[in-house]
């Protein structure tokens, strides 16, 4: 689909996979479907527990990639803006009119500085994340050119071992750096615990939490020592969320997996020992398939095979059955476990993916289901804006 596509001359399986108000059997195959029950379910669910406790909640985009699901978990989860992990992923939630944007990422590139510098043009707040002294006077810079303001975090490596600055001093030194310096505002402290968000033991989980949290309680103390009390520290993901709000030292989440599930977190462990899938959240992103060959009496080929998602965290599984079992993939094709020969040609199944982030990045479409029919067509809105 162009710019300039109207939506009556959109194509049924040419531009788009569906229709509003058609049955979900007719649905053209694979593409993505949202169960809007348990999406909103998902969505109210959180923002209820981020309220009571008093905790910010900045949904992240780089998730389902989409203006649409950003405004449901603002007007149904009181989200008070998103997470993009990249300027031009950043870009089009700002043009779409979301007011609160991190870039929840380092942005180091002259040309990227330059864009995401006049982003607050939209009207919204831009924040980005610091963990290098040099790169303060580049966005400093930049901003000054546009006659726009940009807000900084601090990241601290608290344990992913990826990007961040690892001692309160270093927090310390950026941050008076870019409290002094022109047209950028030190607004807080990212230290988002991403290594540990998908393992399975909840107790494993904690202890990791346990130290991440010392060490952002060290940063925020010495930056009140020198006058320098971050008004956010935001973190947290949905395998960690109920440490971060209880930490005492965290104000802001950044959950982004809870709304859709995939399999990869639906493995891990509540402190009650039980799958979060299976009572905590509810899965609501599907890829819907369909068999397209059953030649073979205990095998069946279905149509979502690597080039319908990402199984970098694993294959996905046929939700709500035990009889058949999704076992292998290539380009085009899936291959299903079927040793009773119960599918039939034109079948649909729901797979649920094991990783929701990629996997939406490689769809155009979202087609939300309900009682049967579909309610709603979203458009991926920032797919492919990785740079």
């Amino acid at each position: 689909m162009t710019a300039f596509t109207r939506p009556d001359e959109l194509e049924i399986g040419y531009d788009i996979p569906a229709a509003i108000g058609m049955d979900e059997s007719e649905i053209q195959t694979p593409c993505l479907i949202l169960d809007l029950d348990a999406l909103e379910r998902n969505i109210k669910k959180m923002g209820d527990y981020a309220k009571t406790h008093g905790m910010r909640h900045r949904v992240h985009g780089k998730m389902h990639k989409s203006v649409d699901v950003a405004r449901l978990q603002e007007k149904l989860g009181g989200a008070v803006g998103v997470c993009c992990q990249k300027p031009s992923e950043a870009e089009v939630f700002a043009r779409a009119g979301i007011k609160d944007i991190l870039v929840s990422n380092q942005v180091c590139d002259p040309l990227k500085i330059d864009r995401l510098a006049q982003l607050p043009k939209h009207g919204g707040r831009i924040i980005v994340c610091v963990d290098d002294i040099e790169n303060v006077s580049d966005l400093s810079g930049a901003a000054q050119k546009h006659g726009t303001e940009l807000h900084c975090f601090v990241e601290i490596d608290c344990g992913a071992g990826r990007c961040g600055v690892n001692t309160p001093e270093d927090v310390v030194t950026i941050a008076q750096a870019i409290e002094t310096a022109p047209n950028l505002k030190f607004t807080g402290i990212q230290a988002y615990q991403g290594a540990m968000q998908h393992m399975d033991s909840y107790e494993d989980r904690k202890t990791k939490l346990d130290a991440a949290i010392a060490m952002v309680q060290k940063a925020v103390d010495a930056l009140k020592a020198v006058g320098l009390e971050p008004q956010i520290v935001s973190g947290g993901g949905t395998g960690s969320y109920y440490f971060e709000s209880n930490s005492g030292v965290y104000n802001e989440l950044q959950c982004g997996s809870y709304a859709f599930m995939d399999a990869d977190y639906g493995r891990i462990h509540d402190k009650d020992g039980k799958r979060i899938d299976q009572g905590e959240w509810q899965n609501a992103l599907f890829i819907l398939t369909s068999v397209m060959s059953h030649t073979k009496p205990d095998k069946a080929i279905c149509d979502a095979g690597l080039k319908a998602q990402s199984v970098d965290s694993g294959l996905p599984f046929i939700f709500g059955r035990n009889d058949v079992e999704y076992i292998k993939c290539s380009d085009e094709h899936g291959v299903i476990a079927d040793p009773e020969g119960v599918l039939r040609i034109n079948e649909r199944l729901r797979l649920v993916p094991g990783h929701c982030d990629p996997t939406c990045n490689v769809h155009d479409w979202y087609v939300g289901i309900r009682g049967g029919k579909v309610e709603s067509l979203w458009p991926v809105s920032a797919r492919g804006k990785v740079f």
